[in-house]
């Protein structure tokens, strides 16, 4: 769940995918050769999907409209209209132009539309991403005649994305601005792994808060400061696995010490804990490659401004040490280990039990725990290009 994010290949790849694996899944479905003596056999059908089947998948691509997406990229009417040549009762054809459909509404309800979702920043791998099983999900659904209910369970269920499209529906399509802002808000949820964990960190760099959820319900929120514009904070999902009292600090490349207050360790300078370590008292540590990490800081007047995106990467947490105290603790502890700890300057690594998901995010809408709609900052100037990739038209092969 934990593991870094996969590159993108693109939408003509995502096409070619998805009109194989209809060819594919037709192969699949053939009837084997019968062993032994000629056998006479019904005549074969008409095709695996049934009218009925075929005017429910048209019915949820209008739908997805609901969702942010365009019924024009899944060739509704190119369905309907051969749905109609062939007098209502499908086809070899049809099989075949539903499939490339359907697979096509499938991924980007459970994966998204935007296949290169690093070139927003966005390192969040899912584990349910593999084609061959959205396949089989399908055939299963043409089956058992559950082909709409099977779409829409693939969708998120979280409450947020639920509050986003509701929202979006009771906005006034002449508002272009609020509108597009929600299509990309729902947009980055559908990139979400289904399930977060009953027990995780969320911080949304937008609205510069972390929330400490427990049970599935916030029991803390603290101010953070996100990184700056020129070093953004990346979407990741990684592991708390030890909070750390009176850190040591290894500055980044990008930033150049004098070795003034600084310790040499063979090449690299280091920062003994002390009241001017950049760190503060209390590092969250969660292991990634992109050296991301929840901290202190000795400096405190940025968790005062209204726009907090100052850092080089990492989140600075207001009142980090009441916050390593409550993790400890929920972790079956006792806060009186980081009370402590923190008597002295001596580094030590109080190591969790169980590991809690952190989840860095990127929400410009959100929804606050009262359920209102919040429109937050855009710090990385974001969601115009989403909203431009969304528009952009997609031609489907379907046959």
């Amino acid at each position: 769940m934990f593991a870094p994010g996969f590159p993108g290949h693109g939408r003509r790849a995502l096409l070619a995918t998805a009109t194989a694996l209809a060819g594919i899944m037709l192969a699949a479905n053939a009837t084997p050769p019968l062993a032994g003596p000629a056998v006479a056999q019904p005549p074969a059908p008409l095709g695996r999907w049934s009218a009925e089947d075929g005017r429910a998948l048209i019915d949820e691509i209008a739908a997805s409209a609901g969702e942010g997406l365009d019924p024009a990229d899944y060739q509704a009417g190119a369905l309907a209209a051969e749905l109609e040549r062939s007098g209502g009762g499908g086809g070899a054809d049809f099989d075949r132009m539903a499939d490339a459909a359907a697979l096509k509404l499938a991924h980007d309800y459970l994966l998204g539309a935007v296949e290169d979702k690093a070139a927003y920043d966005w390192h969040i791998a899912r584990g349910d991403d593999d084609p061959t099983r959205l396949a089989a999900g399908l055939r299963q659904a043409v089956a058992a005649g559950t082909v709409r209910r099977w779409l829409r369970s693939l969708l998120p269920g979280d409450a947020r994305y639920a509050a986003l499209r509701t929202a979006y529906a009771e906005t006034p399509e002449g508002n272009f601005i609020l509108r597009g802002r929600l299509r990309a808000n729902l947009e980055r949820w559908r990139w979400m792994p289904r399930e977060l964990g009953p027990d995780h960190i969320y911080v949304n760099v937008p609205s510069y808060t972390l929330q400490l959820v427990e049970r599935g319900r916030t029991v803390a929120e603290h101010v953070v400061v996100v990184g700056a514009k020129a070093t953004p904070t990346p979407a990741i999902g990684y592991a708390a696995q030890s909070v750390v009292l009176n850190p040591w600090w290894t500055p980044p490349k990008s930033i150049k010490v004098s070795g003034k207050g600084f310790v040499r360790d063979g090449a690299t300078w280091r920062q003994p804990p002390g009241p001017r370590n950049a760190l503060g008292r209390v590092k969250i540590d969660l292991p990634n490659p992109h050296a991301i990490y929840l901290h202190d800081t000795p400096v405190k007047v940025y968790f005062e401004k209204p726009s907090r995106a100052y850092s080089h990467g990492c989140i600075r947490v207001q009142d980090a040490e009441r916050l390593a105290a409550e993790l400890v603790k929920l972790d079956g502890g006792s806060d009186a280990a980081v009370t402590q700890g923190l008597k002295t300057y001596r580094t030590q690594t109080l190591k969790l039990r169980e590991a809690r998901p952190v989840w860095l995010v990127y929400f410009t809408v959100d929804v606050r725990a009262d359920g209102q709609l919040q429109v937050l900052d855009d710090p990385y100037n974001r969601d115009t290009r989403l909203i431009a990739q969304l528009e952009k038209p997609v031609r489907l092969a379907m046959r």
